[in-house]
């Protein structure tokens, strides 16, 4: 059994079983991955791959579970790579991130633009997805870092320690009726069109929550990723936006009448989320605290000490997180 053929099992897995693509991305070629997955196999005595004719149609029971511990073994020899790195050069090496556009757009630009001057030789990668897919990638170890507000719950392995709270506000065009009204109510709301984030995205589980809880059901007729996209639509008289604060900027969007609504929905906090097992070299640990200043190494190091969840929240109850 060798690490490569590990590598190309779990590599085909995570491209749809698609060798050729697999091959493109390894640098290698379709017929070399075929033939070291064909040894692989029969030197195991199972199929980790079913196949029809040429084709990979699916992945067994048994290959299920030997690529999940092929995962695991490929994520300890990273470690080694980095314990290495981290002794031979402690201030080059790479670091990935996945995160939404939110988190993209708003929060994270003065923290990356400090963390590249401050370490110029760290190569710095960023995906955008999905919370889900974010979480997912994290998990799986295909990035260091997962930043989101919705979604990294749902993964045990990953470790999540919350930065910041932050909440939202309603946008509307210039002169609209709710910029009139002395008080913001969901009432009022209610009756409006209203334009917003996809479920799953950006804390929208609070925003459906409050309405759910005053019985009320919000008018959603257009629903976006991106906060730039939401206020296009607005401006077009689409509807109500309702958006994260940060996404807001009170002169590039001079255009637009800005609504305090955090009194109306609960607070969301964005955490940052890596995988259990994650060697952290010292440039991790900073750019951590860099982003939430009360994420010191030592609160990372009792994050990481905790069993689950439930440690994990009460080591940080108490901590005042910084409001955007």
């Amino acid at each position: 059994m060798k690490l490569q053929q590990l590598r190309y099992i779990w590599e085909v897995a995570h491209h749809d079983l698609n060798v050729s693509a697999t091959a493109q991305s390894l640098y290698t070629s379709q017929p070399g991955i075929s033939k070291q997955i064909r040894l692989l196999e029969d030197e195991l005595g199972v199929e980790v791959f079913a196949r029809s004719g040429k084709h990979l149609t699916r992945v067994t029971p048994a290959g299920e579970r030997i690529i999940a511990t092929a995962g695991e073994i490929l994520r300890k020899c990273e470690s080694i790579k980095q314990i290495a790195q981290e002794f031979s050069n402690e201030k080059k090496g790479t670091l990935s991130i996945a995160t939404t556009h939110t988190q993209a757009r708003y929060a994270l630009p003065l923290v990356i633009g400090d963390f590249i001057k401050q370490y110029p030789d760290v190569s710095l990668h960023m995906h955008q997805g999905t919370p889900m897919q974010i979480a997912e990638m994290a998990a799986d170890g295909t990035v260091d870092f997962a930043i989101a507000t919705e979604g990294l719950e749902l993964f045990g392995d990953l470790i999540m320690m919350p930065c910041y709270r932050w909440n939202r506000c309603v946008i509307v065009p210039k002169g609209h009726p709710l910029s009139q009204i002395e008080t913001l109510t969901l009432e009022a709301l209610a009756e409006h069109p209203i334009v917003t984030y996809v479920f799953g995205f950006t804390g929208r589980s609070k925003l459906d929550e409050a309405f759910c809880r005053h019985n009320l059901v919000p008018k959603v007729v257009f629903t976006a990723a991106d906060a730039d996209v939401i206020k296009t639509y607005v401006r077009l008289g689409l509807g109500v936006g309702i958006v994260a604060r940060m996404a807001v900027d009170s002169e590039l969007d001079s255009d637009l009448t800005i609504l305090d609504a955090s009194s109306l929905f609960e607070a969301s906090i964005t955490k940052i989320g890596f995988r259990r097992g994650t060697f952290l070299r010292g440039f991790m640990y900073d750019f951590i605290k860099n982003f939430a200043p009360h994420l010191t190494r030592d609160a990372i190091d009792g994050a990481i000490k905790c069993h689950n969840k439930t440690e994990q929240e009460e080591l940080f109850r108490n901590i005042e997180l910084p409001i955007y």
